[in-house]
């Protein structure tokens, strides 16, 4: 079942919980760029992911394309099966499971 617009835009209004200023910031520090599977190609797909929730969250709701809303979605999907993993018992604040939600726009600390 394809989920709505609509949907999509809650779900990802309270998921993404950082800020476009604090995303571009995370994005550059080695430890965003450390942490995730890079399939190979130097660059992780969480990383990418982040590059382009920048580019989402810089654009109008009217403005957005399919590949946008299908990457909104990915997103949603991602951060809530991240979440119900459960983060770690000591020192969440430094741990890879919390820079990987990070990479995706969610700060699971906020």
């Amino acid at each position: 079942m394809t989920k709505s617009h609509d949907d999509i835009w809650t779900e990802w209004s309270d998921l993404v919980n950082m800020t476009p200023a604090a995303l571009k910031a995370w994005l550059d520090t080695d430890e965003s760029q450390g942490v995730g599977d890079t399939r190979g190609d130097g660059e992780s797909t969480g990383h990418q992911s982040g590059r382009h929730i920048l580019k989402i969250k810089d654009t109008k709701k009217a403005d957005l394309s399919e590949e946008d809303w299908a990457h909104m979605a990915k997103v949603v999907g991602y951060i809530k099966r991240h979440k119900a993993q459960g983060g770690p018992q000591s020192d969440m604040e430094h741990s890879d499971w919390r820079f990987s939600l990070m990479n995706w726009g969610h700060d699971p600390m906020k």
